[in-house]
């Protein structure tokens, strides 16, 4: 057995029967694939954590003295615009038969993008920085587009079934690390009060991680040919010149892959509900252990500790993963503004500061399991170029999704943040009945 077969063996658990069907060009090429793909979506996750619309960014525009309205749309920007263009992008992927292509180019236009919003960092200043940096997010975002769709096709060729929830795991815990490790440091170097400089060099370490992304994934060997029974087809596939019509026409004809696309909607309880939390957090007036190094530390704990559990679970059931992410998301939402709405209650007090980063804690942990289950299930759910449809698809319908429930929660918001968390609890509940009707494609 070879050191790389060893070390593949090691950290993962290995479903022995599934790689016996393998064609024999992806079995011999397993560990080392497997191996690469680990390291590759370990530095993608890491490069998130500091590229991050959410936490670093919003930093680095009150540093930049960057106008509040820009602030809220760095998240729309990187969300919407790395999910709406996969379908029309889907025609030209599905031409290029290495697929690991595709995934080095978006890695390559994020680590330059990167770069751009760092040298603003450095020099900019104002409303000109911001417009900068906003553009410099989209084309980020657009190189993510690239990367989303093909990294789930390159793992569904190299990996069998029973293994590649676990690679998905195993990069969030990598991206856990990361983010404990940054909350310290932020904590340490001046909590909120980072200087722009110290996030432009922050910001650089992001761009050199895309970079070494790029790298790292030169070296996969897809198989010469789509696998056998892998559903390879000879003409295009996908959506074509007419792409937004055959989107719609392929949800409508697909029962299973409409109803996991509807699954998924719901399953933004886990993604939107963070940041309520904290603007809760900060409205009840709570301070210390809720300020944001504290959360960042609480997402990286959570990250670090779902990561690898959530991936051996969503090899082995990932619709019961996304089940379970749901309903616990609701129930915590639910709990917390319950806890909020007693008399007792005192945010301002060592027991609310605990509430607040307890619930935010959970809700990362959740959305975890979450992300990983459905990034397994979407590649279990299909084979070859159908694949890369679905995951284009399913990403575009979730773009405007996105854009509906923000827009709506963010309404209910402005009459009382409790409003939109329910809102969002509501839309998991509804969740959690919705998948347990989906079809279990993980092997057990």
């Amino acid at each position: 057995m070879s050191a790389g077969e060893r070390i593949y063996s090691a950290v993962l658990h290995r479903d022995k029967r599934a790689e016996q069907e393998l064609d024999p060009e992806v079995r011999r090429n397993l560990a080392p694939n497997g191996l690469r793909l680990v390291a590759a979506n370990a530095l993608q996750s890491s490069g998130d954590q500091i590229v991050n619309a959410s936490t670093v960014l919003p930093w680095l525009f009150n540093a930049l003295g960057v106008p509040v309205a820009l602030t809220g749309l760095l998240v729309p920007i990187r969300e919407s615009l790395s999910m709406l263009p996969q379908a029309f992008l889907t025609p030209l992927i599905v031409r290029v038969r290495f697929r690991k292509w595709v995934f080095i180019s978006g890695a390559l236009v994020q680590a330059a993008s990167a770069g751009v919003i760092a040298g603003t960092a450095a020099l900019g200043q104002g409303l000109v920085a911001g417009v900068v940096i906003l553009v410099g997010l989209a084309a980020f975002a657009l190189g993510r587009c690239l990367c989303s769709i093909a990294s789930k096709d390159v793992q569904g060729r190299t990996i069998p079934k029973g293994e590649r929830g676990q690679i998905n795991g195993l990069a969030t815990t990598a991206s856990g690390v990361v983010a404990i490790t940054l909350g310290l440091g932020i904590r340490i170097l001046g909590g909120e009060d980072l200087a722009a400089e110290q996030l432009a060099w922050l910001l650089a370490a992001g761009a050199a991680l895309w970079v070494l992304v790029a790298a790292v994934y030169v070296g996969i060997r897809e198989p010469s040919e789509e696998p056998v029974g892998a559903g390879r087809v000879e003409k295009d596939v996908g959506p074509g010149p007419n792409w937004f019509a055959e989107t719609i026409a392929l949800l409508r004809g697909d029962r299973d892959f409409r109803r996991f696309v509807g699954v998924r909607s719901l399953l933004l309880v886990s993604s939107l509900a963070p940041p309520f939390v904290v603007a809760l957090s900060i409205a009840s007036g709570a301070g210390g252990l809720s300020g944001l190094g504290g959360f960042i530390l609480a997402s990286g704990v959570a990250a670090l500790i779902g990561g690898r559990i959530c991936g051996r679970w969503a090899d082995r059931s990932s619709r019961n993963v996304m089940t379970f992410g749901a309903a616990a998301a609701s129930a915590i939402i639910v709990a917390l503004v319950v806890l909020v709405a007693l008399p007792v209650f005192a945010g301002a007090s060592l027991a609310g500061n605990l509430v607040f980063v307890a619930a935010y804690f959970l809700l990362t942990l959740t959305h975890t399991g979450v992300r990983v289950g459905r990034k397994t299930y979407v590649i279990d759910m299909a084979e070859g170029d159908q694949r890369t449809t679905y995951v284009a698809v399913s990403n575009t319908a979730m773009g405007f999704v996105l854009l509906i429930v923000g827009a709506i929660s963010a309404l209910l918001a402005t009459l009382a943040l409790q409003w939109a968390l329910l809102f969002l609890a509501a839309m998991g509940a509804v969740g959690v009945v919705a998948s347990r009707r989906l079809p279990d494609v993980s092997r057990r």
